[in-house]
């Protein structure tokens, strides 16, 4: 199945050219705060750090099964017996280079070139590029508070009929990228269901678990064992440089999966697979964190409405606010490099994650500390009026 097309470009990713330019204005001395990248202000905990120090004095790192070492996995096993009340047999579990890996994994082993997948529009934008690069048909679904921002069966059904496809996968990230939207227990049901029914691969992205604010945070995998689960430590675990994740996969997929990951990664790095296994037990250490996301996450959900940019979907989960910029501006990218240029501000245009109607939003995340977020609210509030 591992048929890449030719196509050698795909859309860009605005959020990391505003964050290029603003580091080369911090690296000026522009007093910048970045609001544009999802990464927590926050290091990794405490435990894994002293699990990679303990790991790097013994000095014998090197590769390990292609799918992860049997104590991560493990560890992941009891981690959804306790969390979700599930039994997860190890042998399902592959631990990834971050959940990129994941995603390039499921895609490569579930579909041919040609195939369709429909995602959420707004929605993460390297779904998109990755899947348009292999040679996939992307098949864009408005989310709206029609459909109260997820994809339902109805809407799924609808874009087909308009694009004249048969779907072969859905993607679903909840909570979601850029809009904050938790899926709750019966709309992800729903998809389960739907896709079950219409042998329709069901890919739920769940980097965002243990970050959600309002709703229900449930597993794809306490309804079916048919999904296949993305995961990763760079969110709530705070270990974005350390590039680790995991899926959770339908028995019959995993040797599939191994085999590509085998060819396309070797292993996941041994040193950050020792500190994500550490980082499973920071629970309390990391619910310090969670809680200061919480409170910026009031603060922006009362403050930015009152300077003029309300926002334009449920802040329910992750640590971002998608919000509406039409009273000051109709195109989101030039919006952008003017709040970083005059008041050192970084956010991320809206088109990064809806190509259609994404001019008129930006995403701002409040992962940073509690006074760089308000300190640069009060900034955007004196430079918009």
């Amino acid at each position: 199945m591992f048929s890449v097309s030719k196509r050698s470009e795909v859309e860009p990713f605005h959020a990391m050219d505003v964050l290029a330019e603003a580091t080369k204005r911090r690296a000026a001395g522009h007093p910048v705060i970045s609001m544009a990248v999802g990464q927590p202000s926050h290091p990794a905990p405490q435990a894994a750090l002293e699990a990679a120090r303990a790991a790097l004095a013994e000095g014998k790192i090197g590769y390990t099964d292609a799918l992860g070492t049997a104590r991560l996995k493990h560890a992941l096993a009891w981690h959804y017996r306790d969390r979700h009340g599930l039994e997860i047999d190890p042998a399902r579990i592959a631990i990834t280079t971050g959940s990129s890996a994941g995603f390039n994994l499921a895609f490569l082993s579930l579909f041919d070139a040609g195939d369709a997948v429909a995602i959420a529009r707004p929605g993460y934008p390297a779904y998109r590029n990755i899947l348009g690069a292999l040679g996939l048909k992307v098949i864009e679904v408005a989310v709206t508070a029609e459909t109260h921002f997820t994809l339902t069966p109805e809407s799924l059904e609808a874009a087909q009929r308009e694009n004249g496809v048969k779907l072969k996968g859905i993607l679903l990230a909840s909570p979601a990228n850029p809009t904050g939207t938790v899926t709750g227990r019966a709309a992800l049901k729903a998809l389960a269901d739907y896709c079950a029914a219409n042998s329709i691969a069901f890919i739920s992205d769940e980097i965002y678990h243990g970050l959600t604010f309002a709703g229900e945070e449930t597993s794809a995998l306490e309804l079916t064992d048919e999904a296949i689960v993305i995961n990763s430590f760079s969110k709530y675990y705070c270990m974005t440089g350390w590039r680790i994740g995991w899926m959770v996969l339908p028995e019959r997929l995993v040797r599939p999966i191994e085999r590509v990951a085998q060819s396309l990664y070797i292993s996941p790095p041994e040193l950050s697979q020792i500190a994500a296994t550490a980082a499973l037990g920071a629970a309390a250490e990391l619910d310090v964190y969670k809680a200061s996301y919480a409170a910026n996450r009031d603060f922006l959900l009362r403050r930015l409405p009152e300077i003029g940019l309300p926002v334009a979907s449920p802040m329910d989960g992750a640590f971002y606010a998608y919000v509406d910029v039409t009273r000051f501006s109709n195109d989101s990218m030039a919006f952008a490099k003017r709040m970083l240029a005059e008041i050192n501000v970084a956010a991320t245009p809206g088109l990064d994650f809806d190509p259609l109607e994404g001019n008129r939003t930006m995403r701002m995340s409040y992962a940073g500390s509690e006074s760089e977020i308000a300190e640069a609210v009060e900034r955007m509030a004196g430079w918009l009026k």
